[in-house]
């Protein structure tokens, strides 16, 4: 997800402070505003102008253990529901899935503080926005851009990230991570190009100072068209704390930069922001006092509309409510037009370097260090993924963009998770959850319109491209995720942290539960750091970090480890199932399993406690292998190690692979469980209530009986990523049969997740959901299947020629597919259509894992097979 932009000539405007009694236009503006801060934000339609036409127009700490059970002891003492006494161990329970562990805290450590952390204080952290500016800080001063576009006659407010906006493009095609990024966006023809710099000169408070440069132009537009139009930028700084903000100048000076706003934060000192433009701009402004900052988009639109409704003007009504804690300027401008913004921290009353620092971020000098920059990132581009030898030119840019989105989506979040409360609970005010401990949280994110928040299974595959690039900046998004572990060892699978990560998530998703875990992903960036050391891809400084880093988490990993072989395992030693499936559902076709990340991927038709899932086995194996090597290398507790060694040596054992998951008249690996393939969806007259109506319900037609579960797709590969079967093995032919086999599981645009010939292949798994990984081509795994081919193509054996040539082929598939649908939709996707030639489908705008790409570009593999 990614795009944004703003320009001059003044609008002279004389108001300021709250309105008089001679302004009864702008007291209905500020009322119009109060109400827009009230509401809750959702996708924003066009701007409701009536009859006006287009043409007119940390506060919270973490909670101490004894402070967390005195409050328990008041909730079983009268804020719960009644509770029988059996229950007691349930609540005791829950009290422990909102305590954190008692371990020291990853961020922490040493290296994370002092110029690591200055250096990383402001960025751009607000990923479901097009451009949305903050500090890592819970109470941060935060800034953003939001513009009107034009779609048949209508005007819509740009702001938030959404598919419905129907962006041509959007997306980071540079960015560093730390302090350079340059994005396009392109709206029904107008071009935007934003780009962002950070420095810390001489004179600069915490943190240093930063700058925008918004570029405005039309998309191949004659010179005339472009003289025609005027396009209406925002540009918005506010405090999250709630301290008032002054208001600058009213009018631009022609031969100055421009002082918009000024003020003081606790972390940066005094502060100002100026503005500077060759370009003739119109300005009007507005200042509002509000600590709501999730639904900013509603505000201005509500403020717009009703000044348009009065004055015939699409314009803000240049008033400033009394202790104003959020500015917004509004800038409209002719096309083309160049704006440059400007933030400066740690300033004087007067001092005498502003006009000078302005200088230096601003203009011709602002230009030369955007482009000294771009090249710098380009460098180190081609230095650290080497790939000018293993693609096209035309490739060469859709890697660098793919790069550039994944790190300029990585977002800082602060709130409280929501932890579902058992079954049969509720608090008096009829809360069915507790919250837990206030946190932040540092991360990539999937997708910027569509998921911009933290996932944990997603997580693992974005530090596989993270860490190449900066792996100081990859502990530091690993060590705040291991930070979120709870007394148990458990962490919440999504984190949805604060208003404006809540404002994009529907109400019944946002429950946590204790009892699921995801696929810990985590343990691939980590094994290879581990095994970078060993191989010396570091420097010594950074080695030595890596081994504090790993030795520090280890508490934590070892209590996540232990979590999830204490609570995910099965029946048998070496069984594991993904707890939390539906075993009541009659709405389902195939009871999904969420907790693995693969959803609706066929398991067992009727869930039950015997169920073996071989991914998670997978997993398990993954995880042991990593803290089985972290111990050895960093000389840990032998007993520990001994324990690890033991349950890899289990877990290892390809005889007790095969006898649990193994097929041996096809050569596929299975799910084992209570299962029958004939089942379907049939509509049934239902009475509800004395109401009869049509539902699609589930309808058995042979009872299911403890087999495997004979579905063949990704899941059937666990093994094979892994590396577990021998090169040798009867059975890795039978993998490279499966996977080369295009009835099966090969197209010309990568590998489909679910095999043409299974009983559920593209099926509905209700009456609303359509299927998901039940036939489509998703990056992730792709890329861990060729990791595979690509292992076996370097292991002797028998059928180590095979393995290279597939490898070969699916590469090519994969890159082929994923460049040119970049270069036809401007987009990277969720997924890709195995039975539309490929097309890209899904959440649009998503680098989170399919930013693979550019380790399957640069042929880099994770390290769990050495």
């Amino acid at each position: 997800m990614a795009g944004d932009t703003t320009r001059r000539r003044a609008a002279a405007s004389t108001s300021r402070g709250s309105p008089s009694s001679s302004e009864p236009d702008l007291r209905a503006a500020a009322s119009a505003a109060a109400a827009a801060r009230r509401s809750g934000r959702g996708d924003h339609g066009p701007l409701r102008l009536m009859a006006v036409s287009v043409r007119t127009l940390l506060f919270l700490g973490i909670a101490s253990a004894a402070l967390l059970a005195v409050a328990f002891v008041a909730y079983t003492g009268g804020w719960w529901e009644d509770s029988e006494s059996e229950e007691a161990a349930a609540l005791r329970r829950m009290a422990r899935s909102v305590t954190p562990l008692d371990a020291p805290l990853m961020m922490d450590l040493p290296q994370f503080q002092g110029d690591h952390k200055e250096s990383l204080y402001w960025g751009t952290y607000r990923p479901n926005l097009y451009l949305g500016i903050r500090a890592r800080t819970p109470m941060s001063l935060i800034a953003g851009l939001m513009w009107i576009g034009v779609k048949n006659g209508q005007y819509f407010l740009r702001h938030v990230c959404q598919d419905s906006d129907e962006l041509s493009t959007y997306g980071w095609s540079d960015h560093n991570g730390r302090d350079y990024g340059r994005q396009e966006l392109v709206d029904h023809g107008l071009l935007l190009t934003t780009s962002f710099l950070k420095v810390k000169g001489e004179g600069s408070g915490y943190g240093g100072d930063w700058a925008v440069r918004l570029d405005a132009n039309h998309e191949r537009s004659s010179l005339s068209e472009a003289e025609e139009s005027t396009t209406h930028l925002f540009f918005y700084i506010a405090d999250e704390a709630g301290k008032s903000i002054t208001m600058g100048s009213h009018e631009p000076s022609s031969r100055g930069p421009l002082l918009l706003a000024s003020g003081s934060h606790e972390d940066v000192g005094d502060w100002e922001v100026h503005l500077r433009s060759e370009d003739n701009l119109e300005i009007h402004r507005s200042g509002f006092q509000s600590t709501n900052m999730h639904n900013l988009s509603d505000l201005v639109q509500h403020t717009l509309a009703t000044n348009a409704m009065q004055s015939g003007n699409l314009n803000l009504p240049d008033m400033t409510e009394d202790s104003a804690n959020i500015m917004i300027y509004q800038v409209s401008i002719k096309l083309p037009a160049k704006i440059d913004i400007v933030f400066l921290s740690g300033t004087g009353s007067k001092d005498p370097m502003i006009a000078e620092r302005v200088n230096r971020l601003t203009g011709r000098t602002l230009s030369t260090s955007l482009e000294s920059k771009r090249k710098d990132f380009e460098e180190r581009y081609d230095q650290i993924f080497n790939v000018n030898n293993k693609i096209v030119s035309k490739e060469l840019s859709v890697g660098r963009s793919a790069l550039s989105s994944l790190l300029g989506g990585i977002g800082y979040f602060y709130g409280q998770s929501k932890i579902a409360l058992p079954k049969g609970f509720s608090q008096k005010n009829g809360d069915k959850y507790i919250p837990y401990w206030p946190a932040a949280l540092y991360t990539a994110v999937p997708s910027r319109s569509f998921f911009p928040r933290g996932f944990l299974w997603d997580e693992g595959f974005h530090q596989l491209v993270i860490w190449r690039w900066d792996a100081h900046i990859s502990m530091d998004i690993i060590g705040h995720w291991l930070d979120l572990i709870n007394a148990d060892g458990w962490i919440p699978r999504e984190q949805i942290l604060g208003a404006e990560a809540l404002s994009k998530v529907p109400e019944e998703f946002v429950l946590q539960y204790p009892s699921n875990g995801n696929p810990p992903t985590l343990f691939l960036a980590l094994r290879d750091l581990a095994s970078g050391i060993h191989a010396h891809q570091f420097s010594d400084e950074e080695a030595e970090k890596i081994s504090t880093f790993l030795k520090t988490a280890y508490v934590r990993l070892n209590s996540w480890f232990q979590w999830f072989n204490s609570t995910q395992s099965g029946k048998y030693e070496g069984a594991f199932f993904w707890h939390g499936r539906d075993n009541m559902t009659t709405k389902e076709l195939n009871p999904k399993t969420l907790t693995s990340g693969l959803d609706d991927y066929p398991r067992a038709s009727h869930p039950n406690d015997e169920e073996r899932h071989v991914d998670l086995r997978c997993w398990m194996l993954l995880a042991t292998n990593c803290m089985s090597s972290i111990a050895e290398f960093l000389k840990m507790d032998s007993s520990l190690e001994k324990d690890y060694n033991k349950m890899l040596d289990q877990l290892s054992d390809f005889g007790t692979l095969n006898k649990m998951h193994l097929d041996e008249k096809i050569g596929a690996y299975f799910d084992y469980g209570n299962h029958t393939e004939k089942v379907r969806l049939r509509w049934y007259e239902v009475n509800n209530k004395g109401v009869m109506r049509r539902e699609l319900l589930r309808e058995t037609l042979q009872p299911p009986q403890m087999q495997l579960v004979p579905h063949v797709g990704y899941v059937s590969l666990f093994p094979f990523m892994m590396g577990a079967i021998p090169p040798e093995s009867w059975v890795l032919e039978k993998q490279l049969d499966l996977i080369s086999n295009s009835s099966i599981l090969w197209t010309d645009y990568g590998l489909r997740s679910l095999s043409r010939t299974s009983s559920i292949y593209m099926k509905r798994n209700t009456e609303h959901d359509a299927p998901y990984w039940r036939g489509a081509i998703w990056i992730n795994m792709n890329y861990m299947i060729l990791s595979a081919l690509h292992h076996y193509a370097h292991e002797d054996g028998p059928y180590m020629s095979r393995a290279g040539q597939l490898y070969g082929d699916l590469r090519s598939n994969l890159i082929r597919n994923i460049v040119q649908n970049y270069h036809e939709t401007g987009f990277f996707w969720e997924n890709y259509d195995q039975k539309n030639k490929g097309k890209g489908k899904g959440a649009r705008s998503f680098t989170g894992w399919t930013s693979l790409v550019v380790l399957i570009m640069s042929e880099s593999y994770p390290s769990l097979h050495r």
